[in-house]
């Protein structure tokens, strides 16, 4: 049996003269994960701490992807930076909600209808 992992994320990044844009498209799962968290470790290292990730082309969030964001918040916020999430709709909300981690993001706002 042969089996191929397919990894189904894209993550474009956009960098300004004081903050970032990241914007993801697909599914943040196990797999994906590490190419979320090598873009904002690449981002920390450059000294940028005013972070923005648009979520509104994600199609799926599992706990490594939302490990890797509040992992991402808790390094930013140690150098006094922000990290927003925007167009969060689908499971990131829902599991934002549940969980009640939506208040550990500086900001979070819901995808527009």
């Amino acid at each position: 049996m042969y089996v191929q992992e397919v990894v189904d994320l894209n993550v474009e990044v956009e960098r300004g003269d004081s903050y970032a844009l990241v914007r993801l498209d697909g599914d943040l799962d196990k797999v994906t994960a590490p190419l979320l968290k090598d873009a904002l470790a690449t981002l920390f290292a450059e000294g940028r701490v005013r972070v923005v990730v648009e979520t509104t082309e994600l199609e799926f969030c599992d706990s490594s992807g939302l490990w890797v964001l509040l992992e991402h918040q808790h390094r930013i916020s140690e150098r006094a930076g922000s990290l927003s999430l925007v167009g969060v709709h689908g499971v990131l909300e829902r599991v934002l909600d549940v969980t009640g981690l939506r208040a550990a993001f500086d900001t979070v706002r819901p995808a527009e209808l």
